[in-house]
């Protein structure tokens, strides 16, 4: 039986980048991305695959911009979910299956990482909470989140980087809309909070 782990959550600020690439490591989560993918331009972010990408989430952090969460386990960091205004993340502008489902300002998740080892043991959910929490103290009223329904039980991993329906729900998030057979929009909050 594996040990209980001991969660605890902060924001990434600068002082915890060497945490985020100890988390990430040599690939920045998976194939360079660096959390960087939903930011910029498709021919950008393809130019910027590995260390350009690294570097451009960096000076982020380093202008504090407070882009997620990470979570830790003890010490060690194991978790990671971005969070930021929808309008900081260009490639939601340009899907049709994410456009936006009305007027209402939103805070998106669109990213979430979790250590090989810590994976289905509840992490996504907790974290999931603590960045919608991180996007209340911010301003946000509605948090918003893309996840993946499963077409297979088999899902590899890489495919789930926008998190599972089932983490969402149970982080107190509901379906909003639908617009793709396994891509729901889910949201928790609501603007008369």
């Amino acid at each position: 039986m594996r040990a209980a782990l001991k969660l605890t959550f902060h924001t990434l600020t600068p002082n915890r980048w060497p945490d985020l690439e100890k988390l990430f490591g040599k690939r920045g989560a998976c194939g360079g991305c660096w959390c960087m993918c939903w930011r910029l331009a498709r021919a950008a972010f393809n130019k910027g695959k590995g260390d350009g990408n690294k570097r451009a989430f960096r000076k982020l952090v380093a202008d504090n911009v407070q882009p997620g969460v990470l979570a830790y386990d003890g010490d060690e960091p194991i978790g990671w979910c971005a969070v930021a205004p929808r309008q900081d993340y260009p490639y939601l502008e340009r899907s049709r299956v994410l456009a936006p489902v009305d007027d209402e300002k939103v805070w998106s998740i669109t990213c979430l990482f979790v250590a090989k080892a810590c994976r289905r043991r509840g992490v996504s959910a907790r974290l999931l909470k603590a960045a919608a929490e991180l996007a209340r103290k911010k301003g946000a009223k509605i948090v918003e989140g893309y996840p993946v329904e499963p077409y297979s039980s088999e899902m590899p991993a890489a495919f789930a980087w926008t998190g599972m329906v089932s983490a969402f729900q149970k982080a107190g998030f509901r379906e909003v809309a639908r617009r793709s057979k396994t891509r729901p929009i889910m949201r928790r909050g609501s603007p008369k909070r």
